[in-house]
């Protein structure tokens, strides 16, 4: 017969069988603790379960090499079991209470490995001097000892699937995290595939523009070709007309010398006279022809103005000043056009690191890139003429009894003044948009003027400063009397607009126009800001009002003509100067900040077909307001700096002028009677 074992192995044992289901949980995912802790600290957490690990294996030889107790009887080994079940269950209970709370406060950590059968579980910590061999008599003495394992064996046990219940809640909020990324993943692809899409679209509509526009372009080359071969004809008809008068005046003289040749001579001037007749004619049809191609011209030049957009926003990077630090070559990009490096340029790409996305092992931050796409990008080499060719034809169409309005717009210090004004000094080739487009306007009404049209030119130059109109072409008594301009229309019924106590001045000429700028410059509000030494702190319009006529036909048209260098677009901290003016310049820029938010309102609500447009919100929009509306053509210029330190000023002026150059409007109509 096989000799039994003492109840406290058959506890021990019993015990010891479970200990692989702890072992199983342990391969669960660790605690964030233990996976942030390094080899070391993992190595250092689970000493204390070596330490227990040889404890165990010391007790369990210690219990191997006792001699074993002599075999009882049936009932004897009966009865302990019975006596081992029926140990109190308030036992465990204190156990439990007595180990919980040292639970609650500790974070989980990975589950010890499971012991071998036939080991004894290491004693607890503080758990005093283990007895020693109690005789095989002793059965209540090995009783108490069973049961002092056994509630050492439970709190493990407890202690155990607390562990392993946390790890299971750590797999299932990881299991539900990867399916949400999953489902992000699969989001973001469609959403990618769309984006393509539209994208080829895109691209397929720019080409058939481009192919109309072509065919526009050879439409308008060829009608100025007709016009030039008419004007040619008209010329020689002309001559031919003198030869005709000469020739009629020999006939008069032969006349006179000569009675008996009356009868011929008077035949002959009769059919000189109805020649002329039909030449006037034919002069009269060559002009009503001229007439109608002039009309058709203006036409065809709105379609093509119509075609480019009412709203189109330019984006110029001016160049890098001496003394200024040179950015780093990645900074600002100019990707080709979609016809290569030979096409004009419309796209601009702006790459910055992030600090604030700094990893903690102390790498770099990674650079974030940032592409616009505009209607035209000029980079820094970009000349006054080419920006002005660019839009020659839009100031044309001012001629033609469109409103246009043409903004400077973006951060202090970033060619604003430039681009509206000029630079210093008589340099011609530095000259703004005002003087070039002066000049334009001047020489195309010259040329219509050989057709019959008029055209006048009044101008008036005013700043906008802290909500306040000021007019900068004031002189003498009147310079720096600001509270005495106010909007207001400018009759009963009437639509125009009209700033009270302000000069408007007629032009005819480049030099009244430049002597009004300079003007107009001196009498200017600028302060010193931490962006700029001198920087502009008022938005500055310079308004001509043009009125044409064609006498002989009953023709008029008028329309203006708004050339606007707004303030500098910085936020509220970057633009504090230092000084007992603080808080006045404080107030520059929340009122700057203000009206350029109200302006792009505007144009929002414009695009969007809204029955309330805030016009009134700020003096600059309500100044403008029928400048801005369905039936004219606005020009935004954003102005960007090269410098890596206003990336921050820079970004934000790209994502205002690429939201506006969002914008829709309808079509404009011209203001003709």
């Amino acid at each position: 017969m096989e000799p039994q074992r003492p109840p406290l192995l058959e506890v021990r044992g019993n015990v010891e069988l479970k200990t692989p289901l702890v072992k199983g949980s342990s391969r669960l995912p660790l605690p964030e603790s233990s996976r942030k802790r390094g080899p070391d600290q993992t190595e250092n957490a689970l000493e204390p379960e070596k330490k227990r690990t040889r404890v165990l294996g010391a007790s369990t030889r210690t219990d191997s090499s006792r001699a074993r107790a002599p075999p009882l009887s049936t009932g004897s080994q009966t009865q302990g079991r019975i006596t081992a079940q029926k140990v109190p269950k308030n036992v465990g209970a204190r156990c439990s209470t007595s180990v919980a709370p040292v639970l609650k406060n500790q974070k989980p950590v990975p589950a010890a490995p499971a012991q071998k059968p036939g080991t004894s579980a290491a004693p607890p910590v503080g758990a005093g001097k283990k007895p020693g061999k109690r005789p095989a008599w002793d059965l209540k003495g090995q009783l108490c000892d069973m049961t002092a394992e056994l509630k050492r064996s439970r709190e493990r046990t407890q202690t155990l699937s607390q562990e392993n219940q946390q790890l299971q809640d750590q797999l299932r909020e990881a299991q539900q995290q990867a399916k949400a990324l999953g489902t992000e993943r699969s989001t973001l692809k469609e959403e990618l595939a769309r984006v393509q899409t539209q994208a080829e679209q895109g691209q397929q509509e720019l080409k058939r523009r481009s192919a109309r526009v072509l065919e526009l372009e050879e439409r308008l080359g060829t009608q100025e070709s007709l016009v030039q071969e008419l004007q040619k004809e008209q010329l020689e008809l002309q001559e031919e007309r003198r030869g005709l008068a000469s020739r009629l005046e020999e006939q008069e003289r032969r006349l006179e010398a000569s009675e008996a040749a009356l009868s011929s001579s008077q035949a002959e001037v009769a059919s000189l006279r109805e020649e002329t007749a039909a030449q006037a004619a034919l002069l009269a049809e060559r002009g009503d022809r001229l007439h109608s191609l002039e009309m058709e011209r203006r036409r065809l030049h709105n379609q093509l103005q119509e075609l480019k957009g009412n709203i189109r926003v330019f984006c110029r990077v001016r160049p890098v000043l001496p003394g200024e630090p040179t950015p780093s070559p990645g900074f600002l990009l100019f990707p080709p056009g979609p016809g290569g490096p030979a096409d004009l340029s419309n796209r601009l790409t702006l790459s910055r690191s992030d600090d604030r996305r700094g990893t903690l092992n102390g790498a770099p931050a990674p650079t974030t890139r940032h592409d616009f796409s505009f209607d035209r990008v000029f980079p820094p080499g970009t000349k006054q003429d080419e920006v002005f060719e660019e839009i020659a034809m839009l100031v044309q169409s001012a001629l033609d009894g469109y409103p246009v309005c043409i903004f400077a717009y973006g951060q202090t210090g970033s060619g604003k003044t430039f681009t509206m004004e000029g630079g210093p000094g008589e340099d011609p080739q530095l000259k703004g948009l005002i003087p070039r487009a002066m000049q334009h306007l001047f020489s195309v009404a010259q040329e219509l003027s050989g057709q019959g049209w008029t055209y006048s030119f009044v101008a008036s130059y005013v700043e906008i400063y802290n909500e306040t109109v000021r007019d900068l072409l004031a002189t003498g008594t009147r310079k720096g009397q600001a509270g005495e301009c106010e909007i207001r229309r400018a009759g009963p019924g009437s639509e125009e607009l009209t700033v009270t106590n302000a000069r408007y001045v007629p032009v005819s000429c480049e030099k009244e126009v430049e002597a009004l700028l300079h003007l107009a410059h001196q009498n200017r509000a600028v302060a010193r800001t931490a962006q700029n030494e001198r920087s502009s702190r008022s938005h500055s319009v310079f308004q001509l009002q043009i009125t044409g006529e064609h006498a002989s036909r009953g023709l008029q048209c008028g329309a203006p003509l708004n050339l606007v260098d707004l303030a500098g677009s910085e936020r509220l901290d970057p633009s504090l100067a230092f000084g007992p003016g603080e808080r006045e310049r404080l107030r520059e820029t929340q009122a700057i900040n203000s009206s350029l938010s109200t302006l792009g309102l505007v144009i929002m609500a414009l695009s969007n077909k809204e029955s309330h447009v805030p016009y009134r919100n700020s003096k600059l929009t309500y100044l403008l307001q029928n400048s801005l509306g369905g039936s004219a053509k606005m020009l935004m210029f954003v102005n960007i700096s090269p410098l890596e330190e206003n990336a921050s000023e820079s970004l934000n002026s790209l994502r205002f002028a690429s939201k506006v150059n969002q914008c829709i409007i309808g079509t404009a109509q011209a203001n003709k009677k």
